[in-house]
């Protein structure tokens, strides 16, 4: 890392900070904080690895958390969209457990070799940091695309085979909770996992400017997404509300109940242009569609019936008025 410091071996992270703020006085604290954890750990594939690592446990378990307190708490169960099934103490473990376990051996190995991939497509992990405005532009984008991604390969898991040797593990729960968001077989895990993690290096790959530091927000943005998603609780408040094309909870808990339907992950466009929405707004818009579309039929079928009855009487008039015309002219 190019911020690196001088300091003897040894030192502690706090030495390291001290060294950096007396050479960086320009540095804002979470840059000098950032600077001294390469310079602590002194080999970049390490920082970045157990940083990225700890930042995913602590986001994932730490926003979990929440709506397992709203599920334990009856107040909340008013804002509960499948307020008859909450989940249990031992589905709420076994889920843990089979979370943690994708954690360790799917995600561990692939967050340790981020560095490097992140290092070939010209990811900087310097200081200082890009402007919020270039972090904000980028995370946008991140999202339209991760969205499309999710889409098409969400609905592809919904198809014979990768639905049932894939994707019904994670359909176990008809109604989500929190902690489900990453419940999932590894192939589902890794395929969907590719959406949120290669669009960025593919972006960094073609635009080169771009940080780490704008990874792992997305990354945390992301997360929160999914768990808010299989949260199960649609308050009043909730972000769909306010932006009418966000997904929420609301929208992917009826694609649990359902099975089918509602595929895309943030937004809800590509669910409504191509005619996947489930839910029974969906089913009555359908209907209302059909309805609309056969009495339009109706009506071209009458109009073109008028037509030829005019076309027919046209024709009649037409002959007596040649008849009348005939018989002046004898």
């Amino acid at each position: 890392m190019s911020n690196a410091t001088f300091v003897p071996d040894g030192a502690t992270y706090w030495a390291h900070y001290d060294h950096i703020s007396e050479i960086n006085g320009s540095f804002n604290i979470f840059e000098k904080m950032w600077a001294a954890w390469y310079s602590w750990i002194a080999n970049d594939v390490l920082a970045t690895g157990i940083m990225s690592f700890v930042m995913h446990e602590l986001v994932y378990f730490g926003r979990s958390l929440p709506w397992m307190i709203c599920d334990a708490i009856p107040y909340f169960q008013r804002w509960k969209i499948q307020n008859q099934k909450l989940p249990t103490a031992a589905q709420q473990w076994r889920c843990i457990k089979s979370v943690l376990f994708t954690h360790f051996v799917i995600e561990l190995p692939q967050i340790w070799l981020f560095h490097p991939l992140a290092e070939a497509a010209g990811m900087s992990t310097d200081v200082p940091f890009p402007s919020w405005t270039t972090m904000a532009i980028q995370i946008a984008i991140f999202f339209v695309l991760e969205d499309a991604w999710h889409y098409w390969f969400h609905r592809m898991f919904h198809w014979g085979p990768f639905y049932k040797h894939i994707h019904k593990i994670h359909h176990e729960h008809s109604a989500p909770f929190g902690l489900a968001a990453e419940y999932a077989h590894p192939v589902e895990v890794l395929m969907l996992g590719i959406g949120s993690v290669f669009i960025p290096v593919a972006y960094c790959w073609f635009f080169t400017d771009f940080h780490v530091l704008t990874m792992y927000i997305w990354i945390c943005l992301r997360l929160f997404q999914a768990i808010d998603a299989h949260s199960g609780y649609d308050f009043p408040w909730s972000l769909h509300h306010f932006i009418p094309f966000w997904a929420g909870a609301s929208h992917h808990d009826v694609h649990h109940e359902k099975f089918i339907g509602n595929y895309a992950s943030s937004f809800r466009w590509w669910d409504y242009v191509l005619d996947t929405q489930a839910g029974p707004e969906a089913q009555q818009r359908r209907r209302d569609k059909k309805r609309a579309e056969r009495d339009a039929k109706a009506l071209r079928e009458q109009q073109k019936l008028s037509m030829e009855s005019m076309g027919k009487e046209a024709a009649i008039m037409g002959s007596q008025i040649k008849y009348v015309e005939d018989k002046k002219s004898m």
